[in-house]
């Protein structure tokens, strides 16, 4: 990577960033009432951060687990949001 962001950094930068969106979205929804509600995008939101922590331990020479276990919560997550979405559009 330039400037000695190395990978692992980047990643690290990346889970931040989303957690500061995650959290601006929610206060904007509370505080005015608009924009997009936690409830419909909090779900996915945590699919995308398990993914990004298995890859986070991939480049940092984790062990297995630490790169399966995150792998399988985002599929389980993600497994419940496409069935929660079925549902409430079916």
């Amino acid at each position: 990577m330039t400037h000695g962001l190395s990978a692992a950094g980047l990643i690290d930068l990346v889970i931040a960033i989303t957690l500061l969106e995650a959290a601006a979205l929610s206060l904007h929804h509370r505080l005015t009432g608009k924009g997009v509600a936690p409830g419909d995008f909090i779900v996915n939101l945590a699919s995308g951060l398990c993914l990004m922590l298995a890859l986070r331990g991939a480049l940092g020479d984790a062990g297995n687990a630490w790169v399966l276990v995150p792998l399988a919560l985002a599929g389980l997550v993600h497994a419940f949001d496409i069935s929660r979405r079925w549902r409430t559009r079916a």
